[in-house]
Parts: structure tokens; C-alpha cells; sequence
């Protein structure tokens, strides 16, 4: 950083000027602070940004594990937390933006309150979301990570959390991680076994959403709940 001219610098610039002047490596080298081991923060940026496909995209930062990121030269467990950290903030300030507008009959809605926590992901994630009554939120949580292709269900540990929180209502989210978001007939075939489960104990499930690469699939849209 000593060999740039001082209003080239990337804390001088966002200073002058704002951080929607800085490019995408000057950002993330304003947030790693200090390079290491002869490697200046420019450099760490511009390796993490480039990821394991080779190619600059701020989206490698959402897909770097912490034991990707620790492999790359200079990088070391406190750097790797800032990275991961600042992929979980960004995925938390999406849903905070998409809670205002969250409507639980409404599936599109519940899936931009979901796609940057879930699109990011290589394997499978289940979460489920508890209801009261009269549809509204009472919590929700992951039950479930799955292999790469295929989420463990069980209905069983959905309805025991059920009855802990008194929920009446539920509506399922997993994502695919090949970014289509199609209903596979495994995902028919469990939800509607989770359905037929709950019209015993008196709890309905409402929707089942399937998380793709910025798309989504509901299977009450879809009519494969009836």
C-alpha cells in the first residue's frame, strides 16, 4: 500500500470520496486492514475474490469454507473469520430487507426472505418454519443438512420441534444446490408424507419451497399438495 499515491489508497479514497467509489478487491482490502508475510492486502483480496473457479466475483467470498479459505497464502484464522464473517452479514442484512415484505401465504415472498442464506450453499439445508394459529412466525430452524444432492427429512424430529413450540402451522424451505429448483420426486414423495403426518396430530403444513439459484419452487403453486 506505501508504493500507491496517498488519494489512491483505498481508506483515503473511501474517506474522499465514499465506498461506492471503491472497486470490489479496494473493499474487501479496506476490511482485511493489513496483508502479511510479504503479501499486501491488495493481493489477499484479489485471491479471495478470484476463489477456486479462477475468475474475479465478489459471489466467491459466499462460497469460500473456512478450510478453502486457510489454504490461500497469508491467510489465517483471524482473516478467515473476517471473510466468513462478512459472507454471514451479507446474507443477514438480505433477510432483514426481505422481512418487511414477508407474507406466509404469499411463497415468493418467504423465498426472498431465504435465497442469499440458502442459494450460496453446496449441500442440502432443511429449515423449517413454526406458525401459531394465525400464520404468524414463531420461530424457525434448521433440522437438517443434508449430502450434496439429497436432504435428510425426518418427520419425526419436524413434529417433535412442532409440539415443543406449540406451532399449528409449518411451511418447509430446502435448497437445490445445482441451482434448479424443480421439485424432485423425492421432494413430492416426503412432503407429502410430512403432510399426512401432521393432519394426525392436527398440525398442516402449508408449503414446501424448494430454493434454486435466484428462483424458487413452491409445491402448493405447483398444486403437488392436493
Amino acid at each position: 500500500m506505501k508504493d500507491i499515491p496517498v488519494n489512491e489508497r483505498p481508506y483515503e479514497k473511501c474517506f474522499a470520496n465514499g465506498p461506492d467509489f471503491l472497486t470490489d478487491n479496494e473493499l474487501l482490502s479496506v476490511i482485511l486492514r493489513t496483508g502479511t508475510n510479504g503479501i499486501s492486502a491488495s493481493d489477499l483480496s484479489n485471491q479471495i475474490l478470484k476463489g477456486e473457479g479462477g475468475q474475479d466475483s465478489l459471489l466467491s467470498i459466499m462460497h469460500l469454507s473456512k478450510e478453502q479459505l486457510l489454504k490461500i497464502k497469508g491467510i489465517g484464522k483471524v482473516k478467515a473469520v473476517q471473510i466468513l464473517c462478512i459472507a454471514e452479514l451479507a446474507k443477514r442484512i438480505a433477510s432483514v430487507d426481505a422481512y418487511s415484505g414477508l407474507r406466509f401465504d404469499k411463497p415468493s415472498s418467504i423465498a426472498d426472505y431465504y435465497m442469499e442464506r440458502l442459494r450460496h450453499l453446496e449441500r442440502e439445508k432443511l429449515i423449517v418454519m413454526y406458525l401459531d394459529t394465525k400464520c404468524r412466525m414463531i420461530q424457525d430452524k434448521v433440522l437438517t443438512m443434508g449430502t450434496v444432492n439429497q436432504s435428510l427429512i425426518s418427520p419425526r424430529e419436524i413434529f417433535v420441534e412442532a409440539l415443543k413450540c406449540n406451532a399449528v402451522n409449518l411451511i418447509l424451505i430446502h435448497n437445490h444446490p445445482s441451482g434448479d429448483c424443480t421439485p424432485s420426486k423425492e421432494d413430492i414423495q416426503s412432503t407429502h408424507k410430512i403432510k399426512k403426518a401432521g393432519e394426525i396430530i392436527g398440525i398442516n403444513l402449508l408449503d414446501h419451497i424448494i430454493i434454486g439459484d435466484r428462483k424458487y419452487s413452491s409445491i402448493m403453486e405447483l398444486k403437488l399438495l392436493s
